[in-house]
């Protein structure tokens, strides 16, 4: 039986969601879904495509991390993967954007990469071969 479950978003604090919003949208083809107001005066943009984003929210000031709370904290995750259709073209657009890859991975079922974006956010980008 096939599931209709799956991940929808995930929601990371950010220093600048505009920026944040920009790079993705240069490296992944990805849109502004939405942005707006959100908790506690702060800002989010929805980044993705029509089934799934990333919600890159930053608080209404600056704030000091504090332990447990993620919406203070910037990058409290392990990392995001992002599936492409062409890995050197993704991995050749975050370059030319001046980060730096590593990690590389061939291995079944397919290859990968890693990088952290400016507000130390992993992600692994991956192309898979069926």
């Amino acid at each position: 039986m096939m599931s209709t479950t799956f991940l929808e978003h995930v929601n990371v604090t950010v220093s600048d969601p505009a920026a944040t919003a920009r790079r993705l949208k240069d490296w992944f083809g990805w849109e502004v879904r939405w942005k707006g107001a959100s908790l506690g005066g702060g800002t989010t943009y929805h980044i993705g495509n029509d089934t799934s984003y990333i919600a890159a929210y930053s608080p209404a000031h600056s704030t000091t991390p504090v332990k447990g709370e993620s919406y203070s904290q910037h990058g409290g995750l392990n990392h995001i993967a992002v599936v492409v259709d062409d890995l050197d073209a993704a991995e050749a657009r975050i370059k030319e954007s001046g980060y730096v890859t590593r990690n590389h991975g061939d291995y079944e079922p397919g290859r990968r990469f890693y990088f952290d974006d400016d507000d130390g956010i992993e992600f692994e980008v991956v192309a898979y071969e069926y």
